[in-house]
């Protein structure tokens, strides 16, 4: 079965791809896999100097998920262009890099860094980090942010497709995913982590440092269901699917309301091996439930009269 996607000016061998924040660089998971098989690979959140992330502890393990507060700890774009980049096979599969920033202009600048890197194949954008020059207000809240942040990213991003990943966060992410189609989105991810905490009652304080975090894994995989399908519904633009994808059969509920492409994130945890067996898993999956084609199965969900 031919297992070929394009959308939004992306062509992935394949719709599997590992989320940002759950697989390195991809290099860390080369020993579990071959890197090539995979559709895209999204390397871990970017910012335009290096950052230590927040304090430990800053994972806890979660019933069905896991509750993460990393901060974004990376060694800055540069360090990624120098090191990372030149090592990942990106001439055989999709290298996405994710933004992370801390007002428009900002993730203007990171998107001119990155726009001219023959190795990128796309940018995704964070908008669910804090906006510090707007009070704290996450920017994925805000529709107007969302909007503002794309058009300078997209400004700067030369060829390079723009991916908004959008904050489940919200009271209508409809409206947001809106807003990202309005400042010139190519396409959408959804959804990134939904907040939450956890508590020791033995030691009566939180389990993560920053208290709030967060969660992903199956436990949520309802919602960015919802979500996506809702999205699909409210814009001509293309949606990666995110969140609690464990199986092939997940990943093929996304495809099944609407999503081009998925990306795999807390499962990497539990089997370093998962995205690779998921390729071949999928396409098996498919023939075994009679689907003539990913195309024709896609979006082709049999809703009530």
């Amino acid at each position: 079965m031919d297992m070929k996607v394009s959308f939004g000016g992306l062509n992935l061998k394949n719709p599997v791809m590992t989320a940002s924040g759950t697989f390195g660089f991809g290099l860390e998971f080369a020993p579990y896999g071959d890197l090539t098989k995979l559709g895209g690979i999204v390397a871990k959140g970017l910012s335009l100097k290096p950052r230590e992330g927040n304090p430990m502890p800053r994972i806890a393990e979660t019933p069905c998920g896991m509750l993460n507060a990393i901060g974004i700890q990376n060694p800055g774009v540069e360090d990624f262009i120098t090191k990372a980049l030149p090592a990942l096979p990106w001439k055989d599969v999709a290298v996405i890099a994710n933004l992370y920033a801390c007002d428009a202009a900002e993730f203007g600048e990171l998107a001119g860094v990155l726009a001219g890197e023959e190795g990128v194949a796309a940018l995704e954008v964070n908008v669910s980090c804090p906006n510090v020059k707007e009070g704290g207000i996450a920017f994925g809240q805000d529709p107007k942010q969302i909007c503002k942040v794309t058009e300078a990213v997209k400004k700067n991003a030369g060829n390079k497709p723009v991916i908004v990943k959008l904050s489940p966060n919200v009271t209508d992410i409809v409206t947001c995913a809106r807003a990202a189609a309005e400042g010139g989105a190519d396409s959408l991810s959804l959804i990134n982590t939904l907040s939450g905490m956890a508590v020791d009652i033995r030691n009566r304080q939180p389990r993560i440092a920053n208290v709030i975090a967060g969660l992903s894994g199956p436990a949520i995989k309802p919602v960015a269901l919802r979500c996506v399908h809702q999205v699909v519904q409210a814009v001509d633009i293309p949606v990666v699917g995110i969140g609690g994808i464990a199986s092939a059969e997940d990943a093929l509920e996304f495809i099944l309301v609407g999503a081009h492409a998925i990306q795999v994130g807390t499962a990497n945890f539990l089997r370093p091996d998962f995205s690779f067996d998921l390729v071949d898993e999928l396409e098996k999956l498919l023939e075994d439930i009679g689907a003539e084609s990913l195309d024709e199965f896609r979006g082709s969900l049999k809703l009530p009269l």
